[in-house]
């Protein structure tokens, strides 16, 4: 599945967006992450959600959704306050598209309250390579809360 994935960040994406999305790709890979469609998963558990393709609105061209607990930290993967405010930057707030958590619920990410959260409780659109090393510890986060 890792080939397809390639070809379409190839295809799709270019410049910095591009070698983001194929670093992402083998940090992916290098932890034992399964890509299934836009799935990804450690375990038979969901990290996160990557949507990619060569539209040009958002979702498009490549969106990133973290699932998990964010409210505090793991003990195994250490963060940082720029971290925590990398998180926060990319709080996704419902947008009342008839999913399981409309009209968005209460969440507490790394400390601090948010309303009106969707059950993806981060996006990461188009992520430079500062909010990507941010979604890695999450999903680092994530992965350790799994084992």
């Amino acid at each position: 599945m890792t080939n397809e994935i390639i070809k379409t960040i190839k295809s799709s994406l270019s410049g910095d967006t591009q070698k983001n999305a194929l670093d992402f790709t083998t940090f992916l890979e290098s932890n034992n992450f399964t890509i299934n469609g836009a799935e990804v998963s450690y375990n038979g558990n969901v990290i996160c959600y990557m949507h990619l393709d060569d539209g040009d609105n958002y979702p498009s061209p490549w969106t990133i959704w973290t699932e998990g607990d964010y409210s505090k930290e793991n003990k195994n993967v250490p963060i940082d306050d720029n971290i925590k405010d990398i998180a926060w930057e990319h709080i996704n707030y419902c947008g009342a598209c008839g999913g399981v958590c409309n009209p968005g619920t209460q969440k507490i990410i790394f400390g601090k309250t948010f309303d009106n959260v969707c059950s993806a409780d981060m996006a990461f659109y188009k992520p430079d390579s500062e909010a990507l090393e941010c979604l890695k510890k999450l999903l680092l986060m994530r992965k350790e809360d799994i084992i």
